[in-house]
Formats: structure tokens, C-alpha cells, sequence
């Protein structure tokens, strides 16, 4: 199937209520361009420079998604430009990001991305780490908290649920809370080989990339 075909057959396949990011890092603009002439307006990205290079060539009613881990050197370049940012993950990076908008007045839309899996090799937020970031963003008046993202382990379909219902447990417990700047709205999880297990644990946002562009070729 082509791109677009694939991408139509996986949105059709899920529920109304979930939002299909297309991660379109390292693709070309064609291919995004392909998915866009289908009706997809959401897409994800990695890395800052990639999204700034493909925002200037791209239609400009796009909602560019940073899924990527986020330096705080970087975060200049996204104000006015990015839809949602899915990996606020620490005290500085927000205080960076409050900052940044802030002298231009405009309000940072993210979600707290937390390693749920504890994994050395990933970022996002440890859990006894969370509370504190929520009070700090409590204090913001240019960021906005929209809801959780999480990446996990590697595994099967039962590790795979478990974190997944782990998350959703986070989700549903901040929900049930009232806080200054922060809704649970969003719960990002779940990409190309596991979405499935994440819609069923109750994912609302699912991330995928290779099931709608294929393999990416890393010799090119």
C-alpha cells in the first residue's frame, strides 16, 4: 500500500476519540506532503532543526508536534511554531520554556512525558520526581500542562499493557486533582507495534510513524 493508502487504513481503523500523530522524522517533505494531501494536519517530530527546516516548507496549518527530547537551547526556536510539546520532562526545561514564551506572550502547550519503564537510556520524568515538577508548573503563567506521554520497554503484549495501564493510572489519579495550568486532557502512548495495546489500556493519542511511512532507510 502507499503511504497515503496506509495512513487513511489506520485512521479509519481507530476510534474517534484518538488523535493520529504521523511522526514524520527523518522523512522527506514528499512523503509528509503525501499524508497531508489526505487530510492529515498532525505531525511529529524529533528534532527542532528537522521541524524548523520542514515548517518553512510546509503548509502552514499543520500542527507540528515535538515528540522528541527537548534541550533547553532549543526551545527558542519552537515559540509561535509548535502545536504541543510531548516531552516537558524537568524543573529547568519548564522554567526554560516559561521564559522563552513569556517575552513573546504566548502560551507553550505540553505534556509531561514520564519514563515509566525507569529506563537509563530514555528521558522523561521519574515518578517520585512528579509532583514536584507539577507544583512548578502551578507557578507558570505561559505553559500550559495538557496531559501525560510515555515511551516504554521493549517487550510483549503483556509488558507492553502493564506499563501502559501503569501510565493510565498516573493519568487517572492527576485527573481526579485540580490544579492551576493543568489538565489531563492528552494521554500520548502507544506507537507503530504497540497501539493497539495502548488503545485498549485507554490511550487517547497514538504516535506512529513506520506503520504509515514504512521502514525508514537508514543507508540513504
Amino acid at each position: 500500500m502507499s503511504i497515503s493508502e496506509n495512513y487513511l487504513r489506520l485512521r479509519d481503523d481507530l476510534p474517534k476519540n484518538v488523535t493520529l500523530i504521523s511522526v514524520s522524522k527523518t522523512r522527506a517533505v514528499e512523503e509528509i506532503k503525501a499524508v497531508y494531501d489526505v487530510g492529515e494536519r498532525d505531525f511529529g517530530e524529533n528534532k527542532v532543526q528537522e521541524m524548523m527546516d520542514k515548517y518553512e516548507q510546509l503548509p502552514k496549518d499543520i500542527r507540528w508536534h515535538l515528540i522528541g527530547h527537548l534541550q533547553r537551547n532549543k526551545v527558542k526556536y519552537l515559540v509561535g511554531k509548535v502545536h504541543l510539546i510531548h516531552s516537558l520532562d524537568s524543573v529547568r526545561l519548564l522554567q526554560e520554556i516559561e521564559k522563552q514564551y513569556e517575552k513573546s506572550e504566548l502560551i507553550a502547550n505540553t505534556l509531561i512525558q514520564i519514563n515509566i519503564g525507569r529506563e537509563e537510556s530514555k528521558t522523561g520524568i521519574l515518578l517520585e520526581n512528579l509532583e514536584e515538577l507539577l507544583q512548578a508548573c502551578e507557578e507558570c503563567h505561559f505553559v500550559k500542562v495538557k496531559g501525560i506521554m510515555a515511551t516504554i520497554p521493549i517487550g510483549n503484549e503483556e509488558s507492553s499493557m502493564y506499563y501502559f495501564t501503569k501510565t493510565k493510572e498516573v493519568f487517572d489519579e492527576l485527573k481526579t486533582r485540580e490544579y492551576k495550568n493543568i489538565t489531563m486532557e492528552t494521554l500520548s502512548i502507544g506507537m507503530s507495534n504497540d497501539y493497539k495495546v495502548a488503545l485498549k489500556a485507554g490511550s487517547n493519542m497514538v504516535r506512529i510513524g513506520t506503520g504509515i511511512f514504512g521502514k525508514r532507510n537508514y543507508n540513504l
